[in-house]
Formats: C-alpha cells, sequence, structure tokens
C-alpha cells in the first residue's frame, strides 16, 4: 500500500483500491493452459460492494454457492485482469513504481494462463477463473461465445491490449519475460486472423449503409481495445503481422465514422457494426485508438474520422448532459459510468496529441470534471484520497456506490492521464467544483403530440428492435392524412427539428411546419436494404431542411401516403452551452458563425469544425465558428 499512497501524493492516481481488489492464486492444472513461471497468478475480484458501515466487500459474478465457494460466472474475469494489468503498466511508466511493475507482472501471467495455448481454439482466452483459480469457460448465465474461449470476444480485444503494453513495458526491464508476453500476443493476432481478418475487405450491409465485416464480435468498440494494444506493440518494433492487423482492424474503426456537423450521429464513430441506430458511451474508444494507430503506423488519413469524434461529436454530447450509456438513437439509457467518461477523456487527449489539436484538451477538462462532481448527481465519483470510483450515476442523479474493478479501472486510467497532463487536470477539478448548467439535446416524445385524423400510440411488446429502441417503449403511427402537434418549450435562438422515425420500405412521408413556417419533409420509405440487420427499416433521427424558429413553441406532422411510424423529435440548438463555474464550452450546429453573448467578459478561444484554433479574444460575446466549438475561461 506504499506505493498506493505515493502516488496519491504525487497526483490523482492512487491505487489503494485496485490493490484491495487483487488476489492472488495457483490454478489447478487445465489442459491448455499453462502458466509463466512456478508461483502464484495475479487476478483481480471482479465486483466490490458498499456495505452500510462504509466499507467495501470482493465479490464475483453470479450466484454464490457456498458449499462450494464457487460463483455462476466467477470470481475473477480476463476482462478486468487486463485492463488493470494496462492501469499498473501506465503507472509504472508514469511513476517508475516497483509496486505497479510487480502488480502488472502477476497480472500478465493470470491473464496468459487464461489465454489457450494450444488446440484448435489456440490464442483465444477463458473469461472466468473461480476463487481457486478453476477456470469456468461456460458461465451461468451463458455469454457468447460459450464456451468462452471458443471464439473472438471482447476479452479476447483487451488480452491483446494488455499484452501489447505489457511487451512494451517489459522488453526494457525483462527480456524473458518480455518474449512470452510476445508469443502470447503473436498466438492472440493469430486466432484474430483465422477468426475475424480472414473477412478482412469484406462488407456488410446495414439499413443500405456498408459497414466493415472484419471487426471483432462486429464492435468497433471491442476492435478499438485490441488496435490499442496493437499500436503499442508496433511503435516498439512488431512484427509484420502485427503491422498488418493493425492496419486492417485501423481501418475497420475508421469506416464507423458517419454523419456530418448536422445529419446524425453528428460524426461520431458508430460503435456496432450492426445498427446505424445505437451509439454508446462505455467502451467507446475508437478516437483513442485511431489516433494510436495513426502515430503508429505514420497513417494521418486515420485521424479524420477521430478528429471529427473528438472535436465534432463529443461538444455536443457534453452540452446534452455528457457521456450516457445509450443513445438508440433517442438517449435512452441516461446512465453514466466511469468506462465511458474514460473513453471520452481518452479519445479527446489522444486526438489532441496526435492531430495536433491543443483545444481538444481543454474539452477534455469540460469531461473529465465528471469525476470530480460536474454529473448529474453534483457529487465526486472518483475519490483521490481511496483511489474508489464508483460505479455509475444514474440519469435522475442517483450514485451507485459500489466501486467494482470495471469502474475502479477506468477512473485510474483517466487519472493517469490527468496526471500526465497537470494543466488539464487542474481544470478538470476547477469546472468539478462549479455549478453546472446546460442547454442541449432535448427531445419531446411522439406520444406527447395531440393526434388527429386516426392516428395511435402504438406500444410494441418489446421496445427493443433488435438494433436500437422505441423511446419511452412507444411510437405514434400516422395512418394518410392524419396530424400530430406538439406543445414545447420556446427558446431563445433557432433549433434544428430531427425527427426520430421508423424508415420502412413503402411507407409514406410526412410534412413539417410551425405555424405557417415550412420545416421540412420525411420520406419514411427513404431506406436501403436490411442486410444484416436485425430488423427490418432502421429507426433514425432525421434532419429537417428549415429550422424551428426562436421562441416557437409549436409544431406539426400530416401523414401523406401509407403509414408512417415516429418514435420521437429530437431538437437541437443552434448553439448548444455547458457551464460548469466560470467555464463555458459551447458547440455549433449552425451553417454560419455566431456570437453568443457571455455572462461577463472573458476571454474565449474559437475552434472551426475540425478543432483548429481559429483566434482567441477577449470581450463580452463568443465567437463560435459553424460546426465549430468555443470554450470560455
Amino acid at each position: 500500500m506504499a506505493s498506493a499512497a505515493a502516488g496519491s501524493a504525487a497526483g490523482l492516481t492512487n491505487l489503494a483500491h485496485l490493490d484491495f481488489l487483487g488476489a492472488v492464486v495457483t490454478p489447478p492444472p487445465a489442459a491448455g493452459h499453462v502458466a509463466y513461471g512456478n508461483e502464484p497468478v495475479g487476478v483481480l475480484w471482479t465486483y466490490a460492494d458498499h456495505r452500510d458501515d462504509g466499507s467495501y466487500a470482493r465479490v464475483g459474478g453470479g450466484a454464490y454457492d457456498p458449499a462450494t465457494n464457487t460463483y455462476g460466472q466467477g470470481a475473477f474475469n480476463a476482462d478486468d485482469i487486463a485492463r488493470a494489468a494496462v492501469v499498473y503498466l501506465r503507472h509504472y511508466q508514469l511513476r517508475r513504481d516497483s509496486h505497479s511493475l510487480a502488480a502488472a507482472r502477476g497480472l500478465l501471467r493470470g491473464l496468459t494462463f487464461l489465454q489457450t495455448a494450444e488446440g484448435p481454439h489456440a490464442g483465444n482466452v477463458v473469461l472466468w477463473m473461480q476463487p481457486d483459480g478453476t477456470l469456468n469457460p461456460s458461465a451461468d448465465p451463458p455469454e457468447l461465445p460459450d464456451p468462452s474461449d471458443s471464439g473472438p470476444a471482447y476479452w479476447l480485444a483487451r488480452t491483446v491490449w494488455a499484452l501489447g503494453e505489457g511487451y512494451a513495458v517489459f522488453r526494457t526491464v525483462d527480456v524473458r519475460f518480455a518474449a512470452f508476453l510476445r508469443s502470447r500476443l503473436e498466438l492472440a493476432i493469430a486466432a484474430l486472423e483465422r477468426q475475424v481478418l480472414v473477412r478482412y475487405g469484406q462488407w456488410n450491409v446495414v439499413d443500405g449503409r456498408r459497414v466493415p465485416a472484419w471487426l471483432i464480435v462486429a464492435g468497433a468498440d471491442a476492435t478499438s481495445e485490441a488496435v490499442l494494444g496493437l499500436s503499442a506493440y508496433v511503435r516498439c518494433g512488431g512484427s509484420p503481422r502485427a503491422r498488418k492487423a493493425l492496419a486492417q482492424f485501423a481501418s475497420g474503426v475508421a469506416a464507423m465514422g458517419a454523419g456530418d456537423t448536422r445529419t446524425w450521429p453528428f460524426r461520431a464513430l458508430l460503435p456496432w457494426g450492426e445498427s446505424v441506430s445505437d451509439w454508446h458511451a462505455w467502451g467507446a474508444q475508437m478516437p483513442s485508438a485511431l489516433a494510436a494507430a495513426a502515430t503508429a503506423l505514420g497513417d494521418r488519413s486515420l485521424l479524420g474520422p477521430a478528429i471529427g469524434d473528438a472535436a465534432g461529436f463529443t461538444p455536443l454530447l457534453l452540452t446534452a448532459g455528457g457521456p450516457d450509456n445509450g443513445w438508440l438513437p433517442v438517449p435512452i439509457d441516461r446512465t453514466q459510468i466511469a468506462y465511458g467518461v474514460d473513453a471520452r477523456v481518452q479519445g479527446l487527449l489522444g486526438v489532441a496529441r496526435a492531430a495536433g489539436r491543443p483545444g481538444l484538451r481543454q474539452v477534455a477538462a469540460f469531461a473529465a470534471a465528471w469525476y470530480f462532481g460536474a454529473n448529474r448527481a453534483g457529487e465526486p465519483t472518483y475519490d483521490p484520497a481511496t483511489g474508489r470510483t464508483f460505479d455509475g450515476v444514474s440519469g435522475d442523479g442517483v450514485i451507485n456506490r459500489n466501486s467494482g474493478a470495471e469502474s475502479t479501472i477506468h477512473g485510474l486510467l483517466s487519472m493517469l492521464a490527468l496526471d500526465e497532463h497537470p494543466d488539464v487536470a487542474r481544470l478538470a477539478r476547477d469546472l468539478g467544483d462549479g455549478e453546472r448548467t446546460l442547454s442541449g439535446l432535448a427531445w419531446v416524445e411522439a406520444e406527447a403530440a395531440a393526434l388527429a385524423g386516426g392516428g395511435v400510440v402504438v406500444t410494441p411488446s418489446s421496445a427493443w428492435t433488435g438494433e436500437s429502441q422505441w423511446s419511452n417503449g412507444s411510437y405514434v403511427s400516422l395512418p394518410p392524412a392524419a396530424r400530430a402537434s406538439w406543445t414545447v418549450s420556446g427558446a431563445a435562438q433557432p433549433r434544428l427539428v430531427l425527427p426520430v422515425v421508423n424508415l420502412l420500405p413503402g411507407a409514406g412521408s410526412t410534412e413539417w411546419k410551425a405555424g405557417s413556417v415550412a420545416l421540412g419533409a420525411v420520406d419514411h420509405g427513404k431506406v436501403g436494404p436490411q442486410g444484416v440487420s436485425a430488423a427490418p427499416g432502421a429507426l433514425l433521427p432525421v434532419t429537417l431542411g428549415g429550422v424551428l424558429p426562436a421562441g416557437a413553441t409549436s409544431f406539426t406532422a400530416v401523414a401523406n401516403g401509407p403509414s408512417v411510424q415516429i418514435d420521437a423529435v429530437l431538437l437541437l440548438p443552434m448553439i448548444s452551452s455547458l457551464s460548469l463555474g466560470r467555464g463555458l464550452l459551447l458547440a455549433s450546429v449552425d451553417a454560419h458563425a455566431r456570437s453568443v453573448d457571455l455572462p461577463r467578459a472573458a476571454t474565449f478561444a474559437s475552434y472551426d469544425s475540425s478543432g483548429r484554433l481559429h483566434s482567441r479574444q477577449y470581450g463580452a460575446r463568443a465567437v463560435v465558428l459553424p460546426g465549430g466549438f468555443t470554450v470560455v475561461g
């Protein structure tokens, strides 16, 4: 624990709680699994439940059987062991802390024992381990793939991440162990080649959009974590096959960028290759992965999609309330966890460094302020005195005071990044202490409309469509000539109007107006082939050509032709804002520059849509460039 205290004194990072979650076991023999060395291997408890007396109890996943001291899933898992190893490795790199080096070594030894070393599934990874070290390849409740080492998975991607960063560190301090890590990383790459990259160059179709077929478990999120490890490996002399795999995976992640400054998903990198309607904050490490890959490969073409996500989408996300667990496409799951916050912080800092966009460092401080109180609960979620990160904040502002492995890990990864950038850390803490107000993306449910001409509210048996989700579990169906009218609060500036509609072949259209002002039309039948999508059609926001005028408090949709389905209507101000104390972040979806009155004269920096600094000025009116962002204070 001395190391943890020393880390706290040197900055924000405190490893005490992560150390508390750690353990060592001597696994019983398992066919195809070999430990490096003879000493016990390092592992990590999955959860830490908060008790009434303020203490924490380490527990595993799934139902516990006291007679056998086993869990339905297990006590320790490869996902968390891999990511905890990354924490200790990065802490060693930052502080040269011997405790962290030893902890990383133990966890990497535990992780490689979980990796299957021979047979048809060589290179894959068993996810769960029981308290005595026994492997549990088939968990209860079941997970896919089952058995967990029978195919590619998130835990294989995270193993690649840990092994890549592990090799980069140990090659200079323990050559023999580094050689072992390299051999296991190459084994994992071989598994990815035969299971995933065999599809490189093939494309799937999702509702008319081409998406790469060579993403790990069809996810740019999972693939991005493998890209982080491959980038670290390639930067320090990794093999030609690793370089090839990195280039192929990075190109797949880059292909998931979508939309523009006024069109869903506003230049975000989408996380799931089987839906164009789903964005989630957790695991969305695509921008940081592309920044790392661009540096490792010397390929700046990868930076374009990363910049779009960091400089375009992320400021809008923050002004809408922060990194929610699910925009599907309406922000339905508003829970926020460290895994999602850390992905934003890492992406902003990584792209700022790789692309030479220092203004993104300021945006990173607004994102990181979540840990210090700038969240819906208005309370800190990270405690530098203990190293605990709480397990999240609900959409209605309730903190989950458990502090399990995933939240602890990603909180610490953020703290390590802030300790590496102390100016960003100071700003984040200052912002976290201030009052939080925001004005950004809002929406009104379709069923809130006054319906006429036969329009009805429909509540399907499941809100989940297979690729997206009906907001509030219902939608409005409008037959020909039916009308839906909404009343909303007025706003001081014009707003984009984005009806969220189910685009279905053969559907009709709607005409939208605000009083006598024509807002535009939506062709509800304009959708491409379903392809690998799980549901016919696509539930998507469609940006109307006109804008809701400032002060307008109502608008109407009239259906033409066959019946149409409307889920909700998104309203997005031309200039969204997030105010934290004396700091202010402004984000634009306007086609023209706008001036915004400030509460007081202050210094502001205006950045264009690619995050380049346009001007730095002092005054009482801040300039916000088209599709760009401005930081005040």
